[in-house]
C-alpha cells in the first residue's frame, strides 16, 4: 500500500472514531501516537518508531480487517473518504500534540455498554479515561512482559 503515514493515520482516525467528534479522533491518534513512541514492550519492539508497523501490527485495528468474523468489513481504512478533521488530527498527532487525559494510554475499543471494565484484557492496561463511546487504558507493569 502506498499510503503516507499522514493517510493512513487520517484513514484510521476516520474509521476508528469519526463519529466520536474531534476529541474521540484526537483520543485515537493520541493512542496510535503513545505505540509509535513508547520504549517499552512489544509495541516498541513491533512498531519501531513507525506509524504504519503500529497500524498494521496484526490484531490491533478492526479498521485494518477487511473480513470480520467472517463477513466483509465495509467499514475498513481502504474504504475511508478522510474529511479535513481526519488530516487535521493526523497532522495534530503527527506534530507531536496529545490530549492530556489519555496519559499514556496504549489501547481503547468500545464496550458497546455504559460501563468501562478496570482492567484491559490480560490486565496489561487499567482504565484511565472514557471519551465517547470508547474506554482508555494506560499501561500496566505486566504490559512491560509483553
Amino acid at each position: 500500500m502506498a499510503y503516507s503515514d499522514r493517510e493512513l493515520l487520517a484513514r484510521l482516525v476516520q474509521c476508528e472514531a469519526g463519529g466520536e467528534g474531534e476529541t474521540g479522533m484526537q483520543a485515537v491518534a493520541t493512542v496510535v501516537m503513545n505505540r509509535v513512541r513508547t520504549t517499552e514492550g512489544e509495541y516498541a519492539r513491533v512498531g519501531q518508531g513507525s506509524i504504519r508497523n503500529i497500524i498494521f501490527q496484526p490484531c490491533q485495528f478492526t479498521c485494518v480487517k477487511e473480513v470480520v468474523g467472517g463477513s466483509y468489513n465495509a467499514q475498513n481504512i481502504y474504504n475511508m473518504n478522510p474529511d479535513s478533521v481526519s488530516y487535521y488530527v493526523a497532522d495534530w498527532a503527527i506534530a507531536g500534540n496529545r490530549l492530556y487525559n489519555i496519559g499514556e494510554a496504549l489501547w481503547f475499543y468500545n464496550p458497546f455498554s455504559p460501563t468501562c471494565s478496570q482492567y484491559f484484557p490480560t490486565r496489561v492496561g487499567v482504565f484511565n479515561v472514557r471519551i465517547g463511546k470508547h474506554c482508555f487504558y494506560n499501561p500496566t507493569a505486566a504490559y512491560l512482559e509483553t
